[in-house]
């Protein structure tokens, strides 16, 4: 069985300048990862990195190249298409966490999960297990205010994972905590990314982290070399 799950060939993104000059920031990306791989992504800010993640996560389109995950082409899919893929194929941390500030924690992880039309029973109960893994079983019924920063990370953590991707993409997961708060959640995203089989794709500025992962790429004048 193939374990590729995402798989990208010659990717390019040029956006033109209100001055009207083209700035290439993406010059023909080739990445393939594995399941259970959690690879880094580094480069200097403004290299283009959340771009790539963007690209990848089929928030915005490239203007040329393949991009493939779990075997499927999604260069010419419809947005609804796109938006079911990434619903259920794509898992997303960012830098701040966007949970919902009106809801629970578990209902944060299990709201994702009723929209892919997951029954609101099995959706809680999931999103209970999730939230244990995570060392929130006590914190379950607090809303975000009630949290502190890393244990809202962990919630984001916990949602992204909600609809068992096979790919999960994290823009700086670790960049609004303190280093010692950052480092305990990161060993949680890594332990429970492999233990599913996740693909992993981190943009991270922190070189401890990086080290920490299966491998790093660095994004270098629009190419990704190993690093």
């Amino acid at each position: 069985m193939n374990d590729v799950v995402l798989h990208l060939d010659d990717v390019r993104r040029t956006f033109t300048q209100a001055s009207g000059n083209r700035l290439e920031i993406l010059r023909g990306i080739d990445l393939e990862i594995r399941r259970g791989e959690v690879v880094a992504l580094v480069g200097p800010s403004g290299a283009g990195k959340s771009t790539l993640l963007h690209i990848v996560g089929l928030l915005e389109k490239p203007d040329d190249g393949v991009i493939r995950i779990n075997g499927e082409t999604c260069g010419k899919l419809d947005d609804g298409a796109r938006t079911l893929l990434r619903r259920h194929q794509i898992g997303f941390v960012y830098q701040y966490h966007h949970l919902l500030p009106e809801f629970t924690a578990l209902e944060n992880v299990a709201i994702p999960q009723i929209i892919a039309g997951v029954p609101k029973k099995k959706a809680r109960q999931r999103a209970r297990g999730l939230l244990a893994q995570l060392g929130l079983a006590e914190r379950e019924t607090h809303r975000p205010a009630r949290l502190s920063g890393g244990e809202q990370q962990r919630v984001a953590i916990a949602r992204a994972l909600a609809n068992e991707p096979g790919l999960l993409l994290a823009d700086e997961p670790t960049g609004n905590l303190d280093p010692h708060t950052a480092g305990d959640v990161f060993a949680m995203l890594l332990d429970i990314s492999r233990r599913v089989g996740l693909a992993a794709l981190v943009a991270t500025h922190n070189p401890d982290l990086a080290k920490r992962m299966d491998r790093t790429v660095r994004l270098q004048d629009g190419h990704l070399v190993a690093a």
